[in-house]
């Protein structure tokens, strides 16, 4: 394959813009490496990208780094805090560890697979389920009940047209 074939085969923009495979990466840098015409075309092609990016490149409103800088020093200010440590016991005010000793935690999993839930919802959810199956109830009655309505309305039509007279 000729140098000048592969340079212009448009596999060197590819490889600027980063969608080369992996294969066409190895080899593209083995040419490289091998011939000064492919590295000399690369490096003209990233700084021709380069500056297109440059011109193109947005300013951003003035102030942004003011912002910025204003931003990061706030953050640089803060001060850190020291996470609160407890110590293991019955004791309600949940006693600090104030660095001396080992490090304890509380435990705070539990090894009920069960949802506990407050006596007044047991109540609400009850309510629900049965008003549920009571809304079920009515809507298969009315259901039925419109089935033989609209039975009835039919056999009155039938009806109605054997006994027209005609004029």
């Amino acid at each position: 394959m000729k140098i000048q074939e592969y340079i212009d085969s448009g596999i060197l923009e590819l490889y600027v813009l980063g969608s080369t495979s992996a294969t066409e990466t190895e080899e593209l840098l083995h040419y490289k490496e091998q011939y000064p015409e492919v590295q000399r075309a690369l490096y003209e092609l990233e700084t021709d990208m380069e500056r297109v990016a440059q011109q193109m490149a947005i300013m951003p409103p003035p102030g942004t780094w003011d912002k910025i800088e204003d931003r990061i020093n706030e953050l640089a200010t803060i001060p850190e805090y020291e996470p609160i440590k407890f110590k293991k016991g019955n004791n309600a005010n949940n006693q600090r560890d104030a660095g001396r000793g080992r490090d304890s935690f509380i435990d705070i999993e539990s090894q009920n697979t069960h949802i506990r839930v407050h006596k007044n919802w047991k109540w609400v959810f009850a309510a629900i389920f049965i008003l549920s199956k009571v809304f079920l109830a009515c809507a298969i009655y009315f259901y039925l009940e419109n089935r033989q309505a609209q039975q009835q309305i039919q056999e009155l039509k039938t009806e109605l047209r054997t006994h027209k007279m005609p004029y």
